[in-house]
């Protein structure tokens, strides 16, 4: 996968990892995607909320030691 942009939002707590990818998204190109990787378990349920509300894609997320890993598709 090609990562157009890594946003590193460990050890942030809600809201803020939401704002900072609305922020972020805006910096990679329509079809780019953007990481996103977050301690707060929040996000597991706020970042797919965010992408379905902004027209967004998950591509994938998964979990690694503790932090989670979203990569998402700018689509507009």
């Amino acid at each position: 996968m090609d990562i157009s942009k890594t946003l590193d939002v460990k050890g942030v707590l809600c809201p803020l990892p939401v704002i900072k990818a609305r922020q972020s998204i805006t910096r990679v190109e329509v079809g780019g995607i953007l990481e996103i990787l977050a301690t707060d378990p929040t996000t597991r349920e706020d970042i797919p909320a965010w992408t379905r509300r902004s027209g967004h894609e998950i591509v994938t997320m998964k979990e690694e030691d503790e932090v989670f890993k979203f990569y998402v598709r700018r689509r507009k």
